[in-house]
């Protein structure tokens, strides 16, 4: 069964207030211009001495405004997010595209949505019989919660390797590598089987970090270097002897046919010793490896 986790105090994302960060734009550049404007008239006049005290005090404020309209913008692209926060506390996610605003003092941490492709390094297990393997895994993931990604684990990214690896030896461990029989689950054998147990897995492992996984396979499956060379005779020893089976089966009951058909049509008459040495002479031909040199009996059947 995959692996399950039961996060403590776990994060969820929520919707942010933010807003358009073109019309705050067009609210700056207005500002601006006033504020350019009342400097360049305010120099070409002969202001008397509480004019200037005035002056300086409304441009200094309209400076504080432009400072902080100018540091609340952040851009953000398709399938990417923003966690916003205020003094440590999240706030919610922004998760609309283009030209964003919000108040300064609010953090913003960028977060990538898209899927990633993923190929983990070959690691060596031990499958169900106890055969070193050595085997890596190829996974598309990507993160549905933001909160969860980068709140509820330290490295998400770094969470995602790791998982990784523990779910393909999770899962190399629970078949064998092969079954000459095709009488078990096997991970050479049932690549759609075991990719859809593994991926389960990796959900139910990733579930706490808000991620999940649209796709994985095997990119590479394979006996240890150790034991590379005794598997391999051992795969082709029970090919020989499969084969050999299935030749045996057939002989006979091709054997089984012909004296069936001899009996059946009273082509010849023989008794159970020629009987013995017919089916002899016809499994060494049906089953010989050679090809056979027949032999013409021109005397009686019992010369």
């Amino acid at each position: 069964m995959p692996a399950t986790h039961t996060p403590i105090n776990a994060s969820a994302e929520r919707r942010a207030w933010s807003t358009s960060g073109y019309l705050i734009f067009v609210a700056f550049l207005v500002l601006l211009a006033l504020t350019v404007w009342r400097i360049v008239s305010f120099a070409g006049s002969e202001p008397a001495d509480s004019e200037i005290f005035g002056f300086v005090v409304s441009n200094a404020l309209s400076v504080l405004a432009l400072i902080i309209l100018a540091s609340g913008f952040y851009m953000i692209q398709p399938n990417q997010a923003a966690a916003i926060t205020l003094f440590g506390s999240y706030r919610g996610t922004d998760r609309n595209t283009g030209l964003r605003w919000v108040w300064p003092w609010m953090g913003k941490t960028k977060i990538s949505v898209r899927a990633n492709n993923l190929v983990s390094d070959k690691i060596k297990v031990n499958d169900l019989r106890g055969n070193p393997i050595e085997m890596a895994a190829q996974v598309v993931w990507r993160v549905v919660d933001t909160a969860q990604a980068l709140y509820d684990v330290a490295e998400y990214k770094a969470f995602v390797m790791v998982q990784i690896e523990a779910a393909v030896r999770t899962i190399g461990s629970r078949y064998p590598y092969d079954d000459f029989t095709h009488s078990e689950v096997t991970l050479r054998g049932n690549h759609d089987e075991v990719g859809v147990e593994l991926r389960k897995e990796l959900i139910a492992r990733l579930q706490m970090a808000g991620i999940t996984v649209d796709e994985c396979g095997f990119t590479h499956l394979a006996y240890a270097q150790e034991i590379a060379g005794a598997m391999l005779r051992r795969q082709q020893a029970e090919a020989v002897v499969a084969a050999r089976k299935t030749l045996v089966e057939g002989a006979v009951g091709m054997v089984e046919m012909a004296l069936g058909m001899l009996s059946e049509k009273d082509v010849v008459h023989l008794d159970d010793e020629r009987k013995a040495a017919m089916v002899s002479n016809l499994m060494v031909v049906l089953c010989g490896e050679r090809d056979t040199q027949p032999v013409v009996n021109a005397g009686t059947l019992y010369q």
